[in-house]
């Protein structure tokens, strides 16, 4: 697919990193917890939470602290009360940036936000200002090790993805919203482990950035990645893999 963003490439080779600094469990449980309260608490009845909980056992997150999440989510357990919502705005380089929140503040959200992105040379805009840049698709992350190339492009295809890209440690399989769970039911039959299966905002085209205005955006994204509050941040660049290792 044409205009794919390198962010989660990146967000992949971080994911140790921010698992070390405790960033990730406190995401995953938020997501547990809304999506039981939006859903209800049947992981067999509900997709979402479903997707939740595997990917809290995927980051070792022990069973007493999923359950937890689910119960606070539908009641069973005092907890806080969660919004969900999404900011939009420009980074360095004019490039569009999407964000999925999910706070008990939004007031102390978005202010938090608007001055990470100023400080790196960005700025918030309006609701509505850069979604029309993406579009919402499925992505099953399968490692490199799990199958070759073209065993994994027969089972895909058959099953309605749209496109698979081999990146340095995995292969990316698009789908449409509807085909996401169809092509995960086919990996599964043909035992191919796979590290993430999720819907996904993809930008329909991308904005090459360099030199100083590359080095302010990959910080930028860091920041944003590291603030407890955010659970998805999505962005239309195109950068060069030898300044990703500089400033990583």
């Amino acid at each position: 697919m044409s205009g794919h963003s390198k962010w989660a490439t990146i967000k992949r080779k971080k994911a140790k990193i921010d698992a070390e600094r405790g960033k990730l469990f406190t995401r995953l449980i938020k997501d547990i917890t809304i999506a039981a309260r939006e859903g209800g608490g049947d992981e067999t009845a509900n997709p979402r939470l479903r997707s939740a909980v595997l990917a809290a056992k995927a980051a070792n997150m022990p069973a007493a602290n999923i359950d937890r999440a689910i119960k606070k989510g539908t009641g069973e357990l005092p907890g806080v009360v969660y919004e969900e919502g999404v900011l939009e705005g420009y980074g360095p380089g004019g490039v569009a940036i999407y964000i999925e929140v999910l706070t008990d503040n939004r007031k102390r959200t978005v202010a938090d936000v608007r001055h990470i992105i100023t400080k790196y040379g960005g700025n918030l805009a309006e609701n509505g200002a850069v979604a029309w840049t993406f579009e919402k698709k499925g992505l099953i992350v399968v490692p490199k090790g799990a199958s070759t190339e073209d065993d994994l492009f027969m089972v895909v295809t058959e099953a309605g993805a749209e496109d698979l890209r081999t990146e340095a440690d995995a292969f990316e399989i698009t789908t449409s919203i509807e085909n996401l769970e169809k092509v995960k039911h086919a990996l599964d039959a043909a035992k191919i482990k796979y590290d993430s299966a999720h819907v996904t905002m993809l930008p329909k085209n991308t904005i090459k950035v360099e030199g100083k205005e590359a080095e302010q955006l990959l910080k930028l994204m860091d920041l944003l990645e590291e603030y407890e509050d955010i659970q998805n941040i999505y962005s239309n660049f195109d950068i060069d893999v030898s300044v990703m290792e500089q400033v990583g």
